[in-house]
């Protein structure tokens, strides 16, 4: 079973974003690891000048870019183990403070893939608008830095999500593994790899710093969810000295294996199905009907003669079973959506997947003119190069029948014991990265925001991930993934605003909703 990224939901009908973690001691944190360059040898970068303009021609249509957003790139080195060689130009947005400027404020959306230059907009309208000049950007390989990791093209992409599901038998999982070898190696062919065995978490953070020193800020201020956390947290271990204050919501557990997290983050998407028909089925229109202890079986009704016969849409695809609970999955990231899914289901038991196929093309990047934005391959990439790959076929049939168990809803009724590798078993380049517990000696207070019904990042991650950051655990007490400026909880806008502003911890356990 493979992780889910962070979820995106816009507008279908005014439709509206993790990584895998593991645990070892903290003496093997790196894998890989990339040699440190000396000061002088990385000077030109963070003596380099940026030249600002305008955002036309960064983004996509649908990230809307304000007209006060000025864009540009900065170069980094590909390799910071020889930064005299080949560069990397990471696009980068901002909105400038329109009040007494503090510094920079740096937003990454998580992912891993995603791109981050519409988070320029985060906090429009409120008191870090006036006091900082906000940043998006966009992390290497991904959105509008360049190279891109590239593994498939829009076509392909259509291709593979029209295919009908592998049964776990012998020859669906070689078929499996043959169809991840074949990605693995267009992924190859299409980025290099030079540039893939450079694209996780550990060049990323000597990037935010290279971006800190170029925006002219002694100290980062940074706002980071779901993969965004690590991506705090790992800053934090290279940069302690440098952490002015950050903000890490729907945090990522470093210690974890990646397969607890798969298991843990399906027993979430569970929680938060459950929860959805709860509210559903009070309506006599539910299209699960109106006992709860049957909904699950329900769904299952409703999905799984998918599995031979999609069902039609509008267009000329079809809605495959893996693109509907791609498609339900992405209603789930916050109860905002429920309705959503509520139509989309309905929808299906009508006969018609248009609803739920526009769902899963959201989550996948795709736009209406059948192309598609790099996410998906670069979460794929960017997983593989962060994280040791499970390789253990054994593991892999446990983590499969474990996933089953604790994920009813997400159990295709096909299991056999068997199990196929994950691609990353199959990646080109190495793991750079091991999980481990954190500890970093003399870092400023720190808060993490964690969600009690989060289904993308259960809410002990963020437990966990305060206790080794000596951080302030706010506790957000809803059913989504993120809260922070999402427009809901003045308590922990509020909260979170003062610290970044002034500094200022919250109060001791604070828990809002």
């Amino acid at each position: 079973m493979s992780l889910l990224r962070s979820g995106r939901v816009a507008a279908v009908l005014a439709l509206v974003c993790v990584a895998a973690a593991c645990s070892t001691s903290s003496k093997e944190q790196s894998v890989q690891s990339s040699s440190t360059p000396s000061a002088a040898a990385l000077d030109k970068f963070y003596k380099q000048t940026p030249k600002w303009g305008s955002c036309a021609g960064f983004g996509s249509a649908d990230e809307r870019m304000p007209k006060a957003a000025e864009c540009t790139h900065i170069s980094v080195p590909i390799d910071y183990g020889n930064p005299g060689g080949a560069t990397a130009q990471i696009a980068v947005s901002r909105i400038k403070a329109t009040g007494q400027r503090i510094g920079s404020l740096m937003f990454n959306p998580g992912g891993p893939g995603e791109s981050g230059l519409w988070m320029v907009q985060q906090g429009q309208d409120t008191q870090l608008a006036q006091r900082f000049d906000r940043i998006g950007f966009d992390p290497r390989g991904t959105g509008n830095s360049t190279p891109l990791i590239k593994c498939l093209s829009g076509k392909e992409w259509d291709e593979q999500r029209a295919e009908a599901p592998k049964e776990n038998d012998t020859a669906g999982i070689a078929a499996q593994e043959t169809e991840d070898k074949k990605f693995a190696a267009h992924c190859t062919e299409r980025t290099g790899d030079d540039f893939l065995a450079h694209v996780g978490t550990r060049e990323v953070v000597q990037d935010m710093d290279i971006i800190r020193g170029v925006l002219g800020d002694p100290k980062l201020t940074y706002v980071g969810y779901s993969y965004g956390t690590r991506l705090g947290y790992s800053y934090a271990e290279k940069f302690p000295d440098k952490v002015r204050a950050m903000v890490l919501d729907g945090a990522v557990d470093p210690e974890q294996q990646p397969q607890q997290e798969s298991i843990e983050q399906a027993a979430g998407f569970q929680k938060a199905f459950d929860m959805y028909v709860q509210s559903c089925v009070k309506k006599s229109d539910c299209p699960l009907g109106t006992d709860p202890a049957q909904a699950t079986a329900q769904f299952r009704k409703l999905v799984e003669p998918l599995w031979d016969h999609p069902a039609p849409t509008k267009e000329s695809r079809q809605l495959t079973y893996g693109d509907a609970i791609t498609g339900v999955q992405n209603t789930l990231y916050a109860s905002d959506n429920w309705d959503l899914l509520t139509a989309g289901l309905t929808q299906l038991r009508n006969g018609l997947g248009d609803i739920l196929l526009r769902l899963a093309d959201l989550y996948d990047g795709r736009s209406r003119d059948g192309s598609y934005d790099n996410s998906q391959d670069a979460f794929l990439a960017i997983h593989c190069v962060d994280d040791p790959a499970i390789k253990d076929r054994a593991v892999a049939a446990q983590e499969d029948a474990q996933y089953r168990k604790v994920a009813p809803f997400l159990d295709d009724g096909h299991a056999t014991n068997q199990a196929p590798l994950e691609i990353c078993a199959f990646w080109p380049v190495p793991n750079t990265e091991q999980p481990h517990k954190l500890s970093i000696p003399g870092l400023p207070k720190t808060v993490v925001i964690s969600t009690t019904n989060d289904p993308a990042t259960p809410y002990q991650a963020g437990v966990d991930l305060a206790q080794q950051l000596g951080a302030d655990l706010i506790t957000n007490r809803g059913t989504r993934h993120t809260v922070f400026l999402s427009g809901g909880v003045p308590c922990v806008d509020d909260a979170v605003t003062s610290y970044l502003i002034d500094l200022k911890e919250p109060a001791a356990g604070l828990t809002c909703g």
